[in-house]
């Protein structure tokens, strides 16, 4: 049996947090991942989750109960216009990085996204992560922009492409 034939993607549970924290601290020590800035701890995850809503999720992807990585899917605005659009990132553990996992988990997060009736997904990477970009590219994301200097970390300016994916077979949600 492969690897892959192993793994799973689900919900997070509290008893995930600890890994999830460890993973996203992995990219928050690169300081060209995220422009978080100090290091995440269980509570951090717990408190995201407190805020979502009902449109909103964290998955997790692992292999014999270990989590390699994980994926969000959140609101990308509270105003009822916005009803149509989210957000979304996912982050794998390095060690578990350029085996497939990444396309497993961003099939599966593009398959709740429309399960949750968004129709506009919006990605937001440093400009400089041509890896993510490339990724985001395959699924079918097409770059609309760049912020310039949005961001200052670890002594240096940061540019955020912006990239986005229309579902068209998810229709607008009723407000």
């Amino acid at each position: 049996m492969s690897d892959l034939a192993q793994v799973q993607i689900r919900p997070c549970i509290s008893a995930d947090y600890d890994a999830i924290a460890a993973i996203y601290n992995e990219a928050i020590a690169t300081g060209s991942i995220t422009f978080d800035t100090r290091p995440f701890a269980a509570q951090d995850i717990q408190a995201w989750m407190d805020k979502f809503c009902d449109r909103e999720c964290l998955l997790v992807i692992e292999r014999q109960q270990q989590i390699l990585g994980w994926g969000i899917v959140k609101q990308y605005s509270d105003r009822p216009g916005y009803r149509v659009c989210c957000e979304t990132s996912i982050y794998l553990t390095f060690a578990e990085k350029g085996q497939g996992l990444g396309k497993m988990l961003q099939t599966a997060l593009l398959q709740k996204v429309a399960e949750l009736g968004y129709h506009h997904v919006v990605v937001k990477i440093v400009a400089t992560n041509d890896g993510s970009i490339a990724f985001h590219k395959r699924f079918g994301f097409e770059m609309v922009g760049v912020q310039k200097e949005v961001g200052h970390v670890d002594g240096r300016w940061q540019d955020v492409a912006i990239m986005q994916l229309i579902l068209p077979q998810v229709p607008p949600s009723p407000t």
